[in-house]
């Protein structure tokens, strides 16, 4: 078992999936904050790859990427960032989010080995069709990392087969049509939808975009049943309001907290 599917055979509640940008607002900090997540109460942690010209996500994840590459963020960073995190956390879940280029431009093979060594668990691709994945799966398929799909609301029956082949760890629900940290969603059609897909597959299922506080992530986990809940924007709104300030970790702590207190209650 990996440690995305030891996570969720624990657990008797929804997950709390938090997002952060590696290397936002620098490196230090940005190593302070990922360390803090676990004490908080994330279950698992999605690491945002820093990209230029990141497509679906909407402005405060967007600036994240540009602080984080102005400050020197790299994959090969990114990767190191996760190394020195796995010195002390062993069992946490990190999955890598972000764009194909940055990983298409490291080297498909390298990135595969250095990714499974540095303690990468799983991996999402927001711009790679299944029709253009095969060689990214192929580069993987020896190493315990999961390749998690996108699925949305415009997914239906005869696009779902498509999107489950190849996956593993769980499927990432994009509740809304429209970029990261700009609506919210419609939770009666995403229960709808979220029970057509556990037709077809027994992966557990994350319900992402759109929510921001402990009152919205406890009413989608209580009306969807996702078995996990993933909140990007507002903790990635939290560094931005306060880069420099040497309470960012403890002020990320107790935002997560909230958010876990309420999945747990």
């Amino acid at each position: 078992m990996t440690r995305i599917t030891q996570t969720f055979a624990k657990l008797d509640r929804p997950a709390l999936v938090t997002f952060i940008t590696a290397g936002d607002p620098d490196y230090a900090q940005s190593l302070a904050i990922l360390k803090i997540l676990p004490d908080a109460g994330a279950d698992i942690i999605e690491l945002g790859m820093p990209f230029t010209d990141p497509a679906a996500d909407g402005p405060t994840v967007e600036a994240a990427s540009q602080r984080a590459l102005k400050s020197g963020a790299s994959m090969k960073k990114t990767l190191q960032i996760v190394r020195e995190f796995r010195t002390q956390n062993t069992y946490t879940p990190i999955v890598l989010m972000g764009y194909y280029n940055p990983v298409l431009q490291y080297g498909l093979e390298k990135f595969a080995k250095d990714a499974s060594t540095a303690g990468i668990d799983g991996l999402i691709i927001v711009d790679l069709p299944p029709e253009e994945s095969s060689d990214l799966l192929t580069s993987i398929t020896d190493s315990s990392i999961d390749f998690i799909r996108l699925i949305t609301p415009t997914s239906d029956e005869k696009r779902l087969p498509a999107l489950l082949s190849g996956a593993s760890g769980f499927l990432y629900y994009v509740s809304i049509t429209g970029v990261t940290g700009t609506a919210k969603a419609d939770t009666t059609k995403v229960a709808a939808h979220i029970q057509t897909i556990h037709g077809q597959t027994d992966l557990p299922i994350a319900v992402g975009f759109g929510i921001k506080t402990p009152e919205d992530a406890a009413h989608m986990a209580k009306t969807t049943k996702a078995q996990a809940i993933v909140v990007g924007s507002a903790i990635v709104q939290t560094i931005a309001d306060n880069q420099g300030n040497p309470d960012l970790p403890n002020l990320i702590h107790k935002q997560v907290s909230a958010l876990s207190t309420a999945l747990k209650s």
